[in-house]
């Protein structure tokens, strides 16, 4: 393990705790991977700090401690047995704090493990916390953590309006590039203006800097995000939750492996050669999923290794498989339907995409590399917002 270079928000809690909160009634957004640098869980470091008093706990989708292992999975908020005090569920009937849950509380801290990509459903729980906290007037604090994937290369179409869903509900690019402090900075700004929004930011962590360079422990944000790999391939192989191919849930490499019963090995790897993705290779192989999509039957498919990930495109890698899949087994391919993470309309691949665009150019069998340069500029143009907010060099 590398010499640790890098200290998290919560790392630093103790010292850089605002002054004029001295003594504040804390509630606490945290899951599993709200952890210190000797693997201390911030519901710990909470409970013993003089600093402030914790008054309640909340918890995103997968639960506070990580115990809810497929995704879009309800569950209810409980008693902490240890303090008595109330642990809210934000991933069931209500994903948004109410009134009610904050009326005893002076400060909503959120600690929260993101991995780099506008899927993941933590930037949008700090999102509907800000909401709330802009609301009843109180001060959100965010403990800034290291993005996984870099915090130099960002890729993919941004969120387009009406397509807003807790995949992504703000314009960001699929992979943005950005810590979860400094996506706050951003939503606080541009979407919640004179909200009372602090950052605990890191110290030590570059902008081009990986996880396995800061030193810190990696504990999995959610049951199926068990590496920085994953993180590293989740831009773009997120993309098959909205279709039929298995996503690799229920093996052991959730988004690594990839297929489907139709499929045979060979015949993609071959297909995917064709289009010369930078730093990756693929090999294929057969599994059998446990659970989720076609769990139990056996499927035909390939793993994905990243062998340079400053080459690595996963969006355009992503959308390359789709591509593959689609005009090589056009019989057998077919999109997901809704409903989807909270959507009941929307093709679930055109949320996650951000536009139906994604969806139509693959469906007119487009080139990738004509279908690249769209999303390309979108970056490009979003790159000018970013700037604002980067806290980090």
């Amino acid at each position: 393990m590398p010499t640790r270079s890098c200290h998290t928000g919560l790392d630093l809690i103790e010292r850089a705790w605002p002054k004029d909160l001295a003594g504040a009634r804390v509630g606490l957004v945290a899951h599993a991977a709200s952890v210190n640098a000797r693997l201390e869980h911030a519901v710990a470091i909470f409970r013993r700090s003089k600093k402030f008093r914790l008054a309640a706990l909340f918890g995103p989708q997968h639960g506070i401690f990580g115990q809810t292992q497929d995704n879009m999975i309800e569950w209810e908020g409980f008693r902490d047995p240890d303090t008595n005090i109330p642990v809210y569920s934000l991933y069931g009937k209500v994903r948004k704090p109410s009134r009610d849950m904050l009326q005893n509380l002076d400060t909503l801290v959120v600690d929260l493990q993101d991995v780099g990509s506008r899927y993941y459903t933590f930037i949008w729980t700090l999102d509907l916390c800000m909401q709330a906290c802009r609301e009843t007037g109180k001060t959100l604090i965010v403990l800034d953590r290291p993005n996984p994937i870099g915090g130099h290369l960002t890729e993919g179409p941004v969120l387009k309006s009406g397509y807003s869903s807790f995949v992504g509900l703000r314009p960001l690019p699929v992979r943005h590039g950005m810590t979860i402090g400094e996506i706050g900075s951003y939503l606080a700004d541009r979407f919640h203006p004179g909200m009372r929004f602090r950052v605990i930011p890191l110290s030590g962590w570059r902008r081009k800097g990986w996880f396995d360079s800061t030193g810190l422990p990696w504990v999995l944000p959610s049951p199926n995000m068990p590496t920085p790999d994953t993180a590293l391939v989740y831009p773009g192989m997120c993309l098959l939750e909205g279709t039929q191919l298995s996503e690799g849930r229920g093996t052991t490499r959730p988004f690594e492996i990839f297929g489907a019963p139709f499929i045979h090995p060979d015949t993609l790897v071959a297909r995917l050669a064709e289009f010369k993705l930078p730093g990756v290779v693929f090999r294929p192989l057969y599994f059998q999923p446990t659970f989720q999509k076609h769990a139990e039957k056996v499927c035909g498919g390939a793993q994905i290794h990243v062998v340079d990930r400053e080459r690595f495109k996963p969006f355009r890698t992503g959308a390359a498989i789709l591509k593959a899949v689609h005009n090589t087994w056009p019989r057998d391919f077919s999109w997901k339907q809704p409903p989807y993470e909270y959507e009941e309309v929307k093709m679930p691949i055109d949320i996650l995409a951000g536009s139906e665009r994604l969806r139509k150019e693959i469906e007119a069998w487009k080139d990738v590399a004509e279908m690249e340069k769209w999303w390309k500029e979108e970056t490009k143009e979003f790159e000018k917002t970013r700037k604002q907010y980067l806290l980090y060099k």
